[in-house]
């Protein structure tokens, strides 16, 4: 009898801890855990995997780009910040993506290329990316969960335009997180815990203060 009872109490430990470690490996506890953005992993536009935790101190922007676009010229203003910044902690990335009007068709070489010779950007570009729908980066996906849309800048010249489209599109759209179009922006602090979003017509010469406050602590 006592030889039964130990092989049960050994039986119910045995089974409690195998739980213990499958309850570990379950999707929706890793998926709760990705709480920053230094959970996360990427592809450089070189194809070499760059692992987010090397942020942790430092201040993030974050930005998807296109070649073809009213706002490419922003790239300028990235590459300012980047310099001005980058001694005193900005890391600035830069994701290309092709899914608004098709305005950064090239390949990942082609569009680093362009971006080095046009505009001078040194600053780390990554694999072109999915920013919306079933095949988004995760990065993206995060952001967007952290900081949703945050306006269009009723001062800039193409908000109209922007606003009519996409509310032909969707006359919900504001309502919703989704990235609106090329050059949407995120700022994060340098412990991942304050995101902010700026929007296309957004320059980055706007971003400036707020990038100098977070600098500062």
């Amino acid at each position: 009898m006592k030889t039964i009872l130990t092989f049960l109490l050994a039986l119910m430990s045995l089974t409690a801890a195998y739980g213990q470690r499958t309850a570990k490996k379950t999707p929706q506890q890793k998926k709760n855990k990705m709480e920053k953005i230094y959970d996360f992993k990427a592809l450089t536009s070189k194809g070499q995997e760059l692992d987010f935790a090397q942020f942790k101190g430092k201040v993030l922007l974050i930005v998807n780009t296109a070649s073809k676009c009213g706002f490419t010229p922003q790239f300028a203003g990235l590459e300012a910040l980047n310099q001005k910044y980058k001694e005193q902690g900005l890391v600035v990335i830069g994701f290309p993506c092709n899914q608004f009007a098709g305005q950064d068709p090239g390949t990942d070489n082609e569009i680093t290329e362009f971006c080095q010779v046009n505009y001078g950007v040194t600053f780390q570009m990554m694999k072109k990316s999915d920013v919306n729908g079933p095949d988004e980066n995760p990065v993206f996906k995060y952001l967007k969960s952290q900081a949703g849309f945050a306006g269009f800048d009723p001062a800039h010249q193409l908000s109209k335009l922007l606003d009519e489209m996409l509310s032909k599109a969707d006359p919900d759209y504001a309502s919703k997180p989704d990235i609106k179009w090329n050059f949407t922006k995120f700022l994060i602090s340098k412990d991942g815990t304050k995101i902010q979003r700026f929007e296309p017509t957004a320059t980055p010469e706007d971003m400036a203060p707020a990038i100098e406050q977070l600098l500062s602590k």
